[in-house]
Order: C-alpha cells, then sequence, then structure tokens
C-alpha cells in the first residue's frame, strides 16, 4: 500500500484558557483537527497526526491574547500512485462499474475492466458482475487485487477540499478477485 510518513511544520495558537496545560497535548489536537482526513496536494490523504514537537518559546501578536507556537511533527499519509498495484475491498457494484475501497479511499473499476472476458455481465440483484466464458462471479464484499491506472485529484462541486479519483483495472494476469488467483491452472500438454 502507498502509505508513507510525511515530516512537516506549522504554528499552533494556544489560547490563554489552555496556559499551564502540556504543549504537546494542545499541539496534538490542534494538528489532528487541521490535518487527519484531509487531502493534501503532495502529501496525500493524512490518516493520522503521529508525533508533534513544539517550540517552548512562543510569539506574541498584538490584541491576541494567545501564543503561537513552531511544530515539527510526522503524518501517515496515503498516497495512490500510478501503476501501484493493490488489494481492496468491493464496497459498491453498479451497472457501470465497481467502487473497491483501498486504504482509505475507494477506487473506482469499469464494467470493462472487471475482468479479462469479451463478455461481463451485471447481476443487480446480487450486486456483482459474470464472465460470460469462466461464470466467474467478483461483487460486493470480494476481496480484489488490482492495478491503479489513474488518479487525480478534485474538488468536488459543494466543497473547497480535495479528494482523490482513483481508476483501476483487473483485466491483466495475475490481478482480480483473490479466490481467482489461487486457482490451479492446467498443465500444459507437451
Amino acid at each position: 500500500m502507498p502509505f508513507r510518513l510525511v515530516e512537516a511544520e506549522d504554528y499552533i495558537r494556544v489560547p490563554p484558557s489552555e496556559f499551564g496545560k502540556p504543549l504537546e497535548d494542545i499541539a496534538i489536537q490542534q494538528l489532528r483537527k487541521k490535518y487527519e482526513s484531509r487531502v493534501l496536494r503532495d502529501v496525500g490523504y493524512v490518516v493520522a497526526v503521529l508525533s508533534v514537537r513544539v517550540e517552548r518559546e512562543g510569539k506574541i501578536i498584538f490584541g491576541d491574547g494567545g501564543t503561537y507556537h513552531k511544530t515539527s511533527f510526522t503524518m501517515l499519509a496515503f498516497m495512490p500512485l500510478n501503476g501501484e498495484i493493490v488489494e481492496g475491498v468491493v464496497e459498491g457494484a453498479r451497472e457501470i462499474g465497481m467502487f473497491v475501497r483501498i486504504g482509505p479511499i475507494v477506487g473506482f473499476i469499469n464494467k470493462v475492466h472487471v475482468m479479462d472476458e469479451p463478455d461481463i455481465f451485471f447481476d443487480a440483484a446480487g450486486r456483482s458482475y459474470i464472465g460470460g466464458r469462466s461464470k466467474r462471479r467478483v461483487g460486493v464484499g470480494d476481496i480484489v487485487r488490482a492495478r491503479i491506472t489513474g488518479v487525480s485529484l478534485v474538488t468536488p462541486r459543494d466543497s473547497t477540499s480535495l479528494t482523490f479519483r482513483v481508476i483501476m483495472t483487473m483485466r491483466t494476469p495475475g490481478l482480480g478477485k483473490l479466490e481467482w488467483l489461487k486457482e490451479k491452472k492446467p498443465a500444459k500438454k507437451a
């Protein structure tokens, strides 16, 4: 999975009501509220703020009763990479394709990329896809292996925050439902 640790710096504001409390506790609370569960362009999806170091000496701004302290902190981030092989759980299936949870985000597999078959049928009642030749079935709740073929950052219409759009495929050998990959292939005759 494309998880990574990222070092960053920022300032926190300690309001007068928090004076006397441990700076690390105040800092980690503020940084978690500000960064966790957000997508940052060069960082990825911030899963957690893990540790923080706070400068003891703060700065005071005229007219503000709080103190400002510089912090250095470590974040655990998830950055999907184009071409990477990932495993995830199918969360939804519609006529157009499947939605697969990979780590903290959801990727999309178009209907034609669900399996390497000429005919793929959608079973709405079972929320799954069935291969025309092999009769293999993949649907909600199955664990699959896929390759990321496209990653883009988008801003939803009614929001100002970024989100990932991840497109994947399972049409290549070695990809697909994990049960398929465990099946033994018949030996070829010499």
